[in-house]
């Protein structure tokens, strides 16, 4: 069984900014309560023409270059993403497209916060049968579409990005040690997008009750996402044979500076050894540990022989974990 290398990684965040004083004038709210709640100060906002697809092509296309390769030598794409271009064709196709790539396997995931692991640990499955050698795994987000506007306890916290990285057979470099995921269906309404599929398809009903927009339990998710991203944790190390004290480089899902706090004093790691980026880009979804490992990457915060430790914790309830040796 083969092992995985990530070898190369990208990420794009759109140019816009969206501060807490702008919020102020859109809600009833402030910086002092944003801040204080969430971590956040600012976050990033797409266009309106801009797509999940836009994002994830730029991201990818820094990922390939890091990796140095060419999008005709991928085997397969897998995009993490709830807010698709459209409901169908996936957005992975429509990546593929973009890159110019054909006749490839392309599919998208949707578990929320927890994709871009997910799509790791997948992909990484694909690699340790032989079965293929080269993997762009994306994490786009665009949050600012399905958010309500008019909601200060979600739009406060949402925002656009994407991620990507490269997945080959180890070699020489990082590999991919062990990964943990999981999921609870029964608390599958703590957060979400309740119009829009099969359910409740769009009516005038669903879109004057401002149903296809988030709504979100912020207590119960608060109490299950210390819970669920600890314990992940746990077994993923468990897996590897190894414990917090390995542990270099912590990135956590980048949703509360509160739950970040709480599950690094649980796993008994300083703050110095966790990654956080939460405070200019706000909550980007699948799209946070992905943008996040991408800039660790880039300003060089990660050495060669670190261990590397990454938490997700989203909708579905789902929640995964990964442990890389760089």
């Amino acid at each position: 069984m083969r092992k995985s290398s990530i070898v190369g990684t990208g990420s794009y965040i759109p140019k816009r900014v969206l501060t807490n004083a702008d919020l102020e004038k859109m809600v009833d709210t402030s910086d002092e309560w944003i801040t204080t709640r969430t971590g956040i100060k600012e976050r990033r906002i797409v266009d309106k023409d801009e797509a999940a697809s836009d994002l994830a092509y730029k991201a990818s296309i820094k990922a390939m270059e890091a990796a140095n390769i060419k999008p005709e030598e991928l085997d397969m794409i897998i995009v993490a993403t709830i807010t698709p271009d459209m409901i169908f064709p996936a957005t992975a196709c429509v990546l593929q497209e973009k890159l110019g790539v054909r006749k490839i396997a392309a599919f998208d995931l949707e578990v929320a916060c927890s994709g871009f692991l997910y799509g790791i640990s997948i992909a990484s499955q694909f690699i340790a049968t032989g079965m293929y050698d080269t993997i762009l795994i994306v994490a786009a987000e665009v949050l600012s579409k399905i958010v309500d506007w008019q909601d200060r306890n979600t739009c406060v916290l949402f925002a656009d990005g994407a991620g990507a990285v490269v997945l080959k057979p180890f070699e020489d470099g990082n590999q991919i040690i062990s990964s943990c995921l999981g999921a609870d269906g029964e608390g599958a309404d703590l957060v979400g997008v309740p119009a829009g599929g099969s359910r409740l398809p769009a009516s005038l009903e669903t879109v004057r009750s401002r149903q296809h927009y988030m709504k979100m339990n912020g207590n119960g998710l608060f109490k299950e996402a210390v819970k669920a991203m600890v314990q992940a944790a746990d077994i993923s190390l468990q897996k590897g044979g190894l414990t917090y004290k390995d542990i270099d480089f912590f990135i956590p899902h980048q949703a509360n500076i509160r739950i970040i706090k709480a599950v690094a004093k649980r796993m008994g790691l300083s703050m110095d050894k966790v990654c956080i980026n939460l405070d200019r880009y706000g909550n980007m979804s699948a799209a946070s540990v992905a943008v996040a490992l991408d800039e660790a990457v880039r300003e060089k915060r990660i050495k060669r022989g670190d261990k590397i430790l990454l938490t997700c914790f989203g909708g579905g309830l789902s929640w995964a974990s990964l442990v890389i040796e760089w």
